[in-house]
């Protein structure tokens, strides 16, 4: 679960959104990689 953690924070350093629906899509897209790693356990 850390390893999870530590990538999605990773994505949201990486990515570098400049605004607020750039940073809603970050979220979305965050949620849905946490989603599919949680439907492979």
């Amino acid at each position: 679960m850390k390893r999870l953690v530590v990538l999605v924070a990773a994505c949201f350093v990486l990515s570098a959104c400049n605004t607020v629906r750039g940073f809603g899509q970050d979220m979305q897209k965050a949620g849905e990689k946490i989603e599919d790693a949680a439907k492979k356990k």
